[in-house]
């Protein structure tokens, strides 16, 4: 099942992601953010935060991620 989350925050290797939808990942499922040029990164959800807003762990360097960026 794939669903569309957007970034809310960036904290070195920890990325908070919502989900409008309310329909959430589980908790060790990776998630996949197109970098373009630089490729995917993948990012592992670590925790349900509440509001459809999960927090993750990247598994590469997240220079560049802004968020919105779905």
């Amino acid at each position: 099942m794939s669903k569309t989350g957007k970034i809310s925050q960036v904290m070195g290797a920890v990325v908070d992601v919502v989900f409008e939808d309310g329909h959430i990942p589980d908790i060790y499922n990776a998630l996949n953010v197109d970098r373009g040029e630089d490729g995917m990164l993948v990012l592992e959800v670590a925790q349900h935060l509440g509001d459809a807003v999960v927090r993750t762990v990247a598994m590469d360097s997240t220079d560049g991620l802004i968020r919105g960026h779905a």
